[in-house]
């Protein structure tokens, strides 16, 4: 048998290129959910800024009779405020690394920062993790203050939809459910609801694709990871009520001289031009806030335009108790006490209590015809002492 020398794929396997494809695979970045879903006021032109909300609302009352006194009344006004807060980080790469890559590496980074970006936002604005401190409550925490905290038990349709169910909590505020946010895991739970006679209530289409909605109100399933399951399983509301203002659009800037300095420690960890690197620096700007004005359906303002499902095991809260007098210590009933955004009226007692998560919070009491006072309070595993506010006549 004659062998004839060939060239084969062993033998040249070093001289053969592997195809590259073009694309990464990879989920399309998400952006926020919140900002989707929010109202959007005008950008603000510094970092703070101020929204007038009504706070107390006139009453007209009969004139008893043709000579009937005629009874004066108040309206009143009170501030809400934006302050943007800033969101950014560095990504240092080095230039060797960026000149052998097959792809754009900045062009992959970018998109990916500001998909966490818009998971900061959600993550901050609905649930309260990781909040600025210069931002006022959560959507989460101001609607269980207003009592719209549902418990997971017995039939979904009924925690959903029901009488004291989700839709119904923020319906007993006055306003509709134009939207609502839930765990992507929620789609068994909705597509599981049956009627009495064992018929699924959810119907979809066995061509296309169906949109998940409750009673006409559209759901969104974040996909970025912003939403956190050992808080809510679901949060409805009118979030025409939630407003947000961008103070700095993203801004995206690549550095070539500098040094980055470990946040802690202060030492330095990288001296992009001695080591031939460059930096992707990105930063955004934001404020967001819950006016919550006073309504005829919620004339005191500690209602919520929201409301959410709770876990089967609910997130640990504190209660914190304020007790308000006047100055020689008779209680003070329907004083307005607002920490942080969350806002009630004291008892005939003088109390108002608050259910709140570990934290630091501003607070301020007023009542008509009496000076308010402010003060921070924090929570840190443990109920903090009552506090006792005296109102000094105004």
């Amino acid at each position: 048998m004659i062998i004839i020398p060939i060239i084969n794929r062993e033998q040249a396997e070093a001289l053969i290129q592997e195809q590259l494809v073009e694309t990464i695979f990879q989920d399309a970045p998400k952006s926020s959910v919140f900002m989707s879903l929010a109202r959007k006021l005008p950008n603000m032109t510094s970092k703070q800024t101020r929204i007038p909300v009504l706070d107390v609302l006139p009453t007209a009352y009969w004139v008893n009779g043709d000579t009937g006194f005629k009874q004066t009344s108040e309206q009143a006004w009170d501030n809400v405020y934006l302050t943007a807060a800033e969101l950014a980080v560095i990504v240092p790469i080095p230039e060797a690394v960026l000149d052998d890559a097959s792809f754009d590496i900045m062009g992959e980074v970018k998109p990916r920062i500001i998909e966490a970006i818009g998971q900061r936002v959600d993550s901050a604005v609905i649930f309260g993790n990781n909040r600025p401190s210069e931002w006022q409550n959560d959507i989460i925490t101001v609607a269980r203050n207003a009592g719209n905290n549902v418990a997971a038990t017995g039939k979904m349709y009924d925690n959903l939809l029901g009488e004291g169910g989700v839709w119904g909590k923020v319906e007993d505020d006055g306003y509709d459910v134009n939207g609502a946010v839930a765990a992507i895991n929620m789609k068994s739970s909705l597509r599981g609801i049956k009627d009495d006679a064992g018929r699924p209530i959810f119907v979809t289409d066995m061509q296309g694709s169906t949109p998940y909605a409750i009673v006409g109100s559209p759901l969104t399933f974040p996909k970025n990871g912003s939403f956190d399951k050992s808080v809510a399983q679901i949060v409805a509301g009118d979030f025409s009520q939630a407003v947000y203002a961008i103070r700095q659009d993203i801004t995206v800037k690549i550095l070539d001289q500098g040094v980055i300095q470990d946040p802690t420690t202060k030492e330095i960890i990288y001296n992009l031009a001695q080591q031939d690197m460059v930096a992707l620096r990105i930063v955004f700007r934001m404020g967001w806030a819950l006016p919550n004005p006073a309504t005829r359906m919620n004339g005191d303002r500690s209602g919520c335009p929201f409301a959410y499902l709770e876990p089967a095991s609910p997130v640990k809260t504190y209660d914190v108790k304020f007790t308000v007098t006047d100055s020689e210590g008779n209680a003070i009933e329907k004083a307005k006490v607002d920490v942080n955004g969350s806002i009630q009226s004291t008892d005939e007692s003088g109390v108002a209590t608050f259910a709140l998560r570990n934290g630091s919070y501003p607070y301020k009491v007023k009542a008509s015809g009496y000076k308010g006072q402010t003060g921070t309070l924090t929570v840190s595993n443990a109920a903090p002492e009552a506090t006792t506010i005296k109102l000094i006549k105004d």
